[in-house]
């Protein structure tokens, strides 16, 4: 078993999930990966299996019934991860927005380089975003700086799903409190690593929008980001949070 554990919702990724696979297996680092899929009806899950057999002991599956949301995933993943004994957990998307080849320099800066949370970052050299249209760029780039505004967390890229976890992070983030289950959940996650005091440093990426399938962004998931963020900030004023020694 690997010491670091790939994350990967998946719904309807079938053009995507065995690329993205064959790509985290064929890095120089080893990961071990865990898809989460939620009931696909294109076939993802058999297609995730038979990668399986192909990479013995290093893939695994999880099959959910229906689309619960990310941040559900997410969280069914992290406690997967826990049981399991991962001491490095990071999250990434199927269509290939986040680069393979960047897993090794969060890892890396987790493991040796005194971080608690790896934020893979699109903004932190700048805005470094290919094949997005202007509105959705700008939407991403002041979505962060509007969360930086009401949260006053030292983060450019704070919706960014690209992030390598370390073990004691989740353990004491208290998964099961954990409220939102869009976006709006990869801004939670941040904020209490933050207020308890764990090291978030952000790793410079180039996000590039998916070539193959669909996207599921939509209205209702900004929504819940926007007035999260202020639910967020406001309960954090009532609330104790133990920080690290």
């Amino acid at each position: 078993m690997a010491e670091a554990l790939v994350i990967i919702p998946t719904y309807n990724e079938i053009e995507n999930v065995r690329n993205i696979l064959d790509a985290v297996m064929k890095l120089p680092e080893s990961f071990d990966v865990l898809i989460i899929d939620d009931g696909s009806p294109d076939g993802t899950a058999q297609a995730v299996r038979m990668k399986m057999n192909e990479y013995p002991g290093r893939i695994h599956l999880e099959e959910r019934s229906g689309k619960l949301g990310l941040g559900t995933a997410y969280i069914h993943g992290f406690k997967w991860a826990l049981a399991h004994g991962y001491e490095y957990v990071t999250e990434m998307d199927a269509d290939f927005s986040h680069s393979p080849l960047d897993l090794p320099k969060l890892l890396n800066a987790c493991r040796n380089e005194g971080a608690d949370v790896a934020v893979g970052s699109r903004y932190i050299t700048g805005v470094n975003v290919v094949n997005w249209p202007m509105g959705r760029v700008l939407m991403s780039f002041y979505a962060s700086a509007y969360v930086r505004f009401i949260t006053r967390m030292k983060v450019r890229d704070t919706t960014a799903g690209f992030v390598c976890w370390r073990r004691k992070v989740l353990e004491t983030l208290q998964l099961d409190k954990i409220e939102f289950k869009g976006y709006a959940f990869q801004i939670e996650m941040k904020f209490k690593a933050w207020k308890h005091g764990f090291k978030i440093v952000e790793v410079p990426i180039v996000f590039v929008n998916r070539v193959l399938g669909t996207s599921k962004m939509n209205g209702s998931i900004f929504g819940e980001a926007v007035f999260g963020v202020i639910k967020l900030r406001l309960r954090s004023m009532f609330t104790h949070y133990k920080t690290q020694a």
